[in-house]
């Protein structure tokens, strides 16, 4: 549902944007800005907080159906895509790392585009939604915590969201986090090295 369905419900088409809220949930830092807003100003498109390695077993053939559909459709494949944070080696093979979804912020008119929408399809006919664990795929400045996981911002954006979580208790820099790698792919000159 979450994957393909909700933005297109008959209740969200009015809403250019959605926050995913889990039961259970706890937030760390003030927001004194709206975080819809910011998108919209920065054009971004999604944002998430934790990103981990995925457990092989569960999505066993889901990236040969991506790569099929890059082969199938390479004019929807964006250059400015995030392919260094989800292959070690161009494409061939996929590294696990994925964003975890209990956690997401996004634009739904992303999600509504034919691209996408073409992309879900390909997925969808592939069978892999119902018998894999394929979820949705800018790191938050938000505080986050849900068991067992948890995101605390650094540096800047802990002092200026006054943020009372510990940093050195965020999984961003665990061996299991795929953090590091989204910051090396997509954003080299950020990773806060005093963490």
């Amino acid at each position: 549902f979450n994957s393909g369905f909700f933005f297109r419900h008959p209740l969200m088409l009015k809403y250019d944007y959605y926050w995913r809220i889990e039961p259970g949930v706890k937030y760390f830092c003030d927001l004194d800005y709206d975080p819809f807003l910011f998108m919209q100003d920065n054009k971004k498109v999604y944002g998430f907080t934790i990103s981990l390695y995925e457990f092989s077993e569960t999505i066993e053939t889901l990236w040969q159906t991506v790569k099929d559909f890059m082969h199938k459709y390479p004019d929807l494949i964006s250059e400015d895509n995030a392919m260094r944070f989800l292959s070690d080696d161009g494409g061939e093979t996929y590294n696990l790392c994925h964003f975890w979804s209990n956690f997401e912020i996004g634009d739904m008119n992303f999600w509504r585009s034919p691209a996408y929408m073409t992309f879900f399809e390909h997925l969808e006919k592939a069978g892999g939604f119902y018998y894999e664990s394929v979820g949705t795929p800018s790191s938050s400045d938000i505080g986050y915590k849900h068991d067992p996981f948890m995101h605390c911002p650094t540096g800047l954006a802990h002092t200026k969201g006054k943020c009372w979580c510990d940093q050195k208790e965020s999984f961003d820099y665990d061996g299991y986090s795929c953090h590091v790698k989204y910051e090396t792919a997509m954003m080299p000159s950020t990773r806060d090295p005093s963490v």
